[in-house]
């Protein structure tokens, strides 16, 4: 679960980077001037949703709020999501025949060769 979110990420990185007028944010630094923050200018909160990666493994949340919630790290996250997926995964439907015919491939590979440390 953690390399399909790392998979995640560089999805969204292999997008490039945009350079235009949004991403410079020329309107936006002009609305905040010096001494003051981007948070609640209008600029970001038309682009926070989209501007980054948001992972479901990580936490980002403060850490006293964290430690309270059980203090879980991404392997344990990740442990539980895994767990879910497992228990609601639905079999996609696929042709009888097809199936078998993978099925016997399968079958037919594994006994073409000897099993394999890796």
């Amino acid at each position: 679960m953690m390399d399909a979110d790392f998979c995640g990420a560089l999805h969204s990185y292999m997008a490039g980077v945009t350079v235009d007028d949004n991403t410079l944010a020329i309107d936006a630094f002009k609305e905040v001037g010096p001494g003051s923050h981007f948070l609640g200018c209008a600029h970001t909160m038309a682009n926070y949703t989209t501007a980054f990666f948001d992972s479901t493994i990580s936490d980002d949340r403060p850490f006293e709020t964290w430690s309270e919630d059980g203090s879980r790290d991404s392997a344990t996250r990740a442990n539980t999501r895994w767990k879910a997926s497992l228990a609601e995964y639905q079999a996609p439907p696929i042709d009888e025949a097809v199936d078998e015919a993978l099925r016997d491939y399968v079958a037919r590979k594994k006994a073409s060769m000897t099993d394999q440390w890796y």
